[in-house]
């Protein structure tokens, strides 16, 4: 998933779509602040994978041309 993610981003990024970003972003740790608070599954890896598409979402926002 993280490289669909990381093809998104870089997509966002060419458009220089800020809000779109931003929006991923909110839901991934909106997503994160849920699988946090999951019991009886151990949600270790996808919490794993949830926090490397934040980076990855990050880095993408932080690389746009400031407004």
């Amino acid at each position: 998933m993280s490289r669909s993610v990381e093809l998104i981003v870089e997509g966002y990024v060419r458009l220089n779509d800020r809000d779109a970003l931003e929006d991923i972003l909110a839901h991934r740790q909106d997503l994160l602040r849920q699988l946090v608070t999951v019991t009886g599954v151990d949600p270790k890896q996808t919490i794993a994978q949830v926090s490397e598409e934040i980076t990855i979402i990050e880095t993408g926002l932080a690389s746009l041309v400031p407004e």
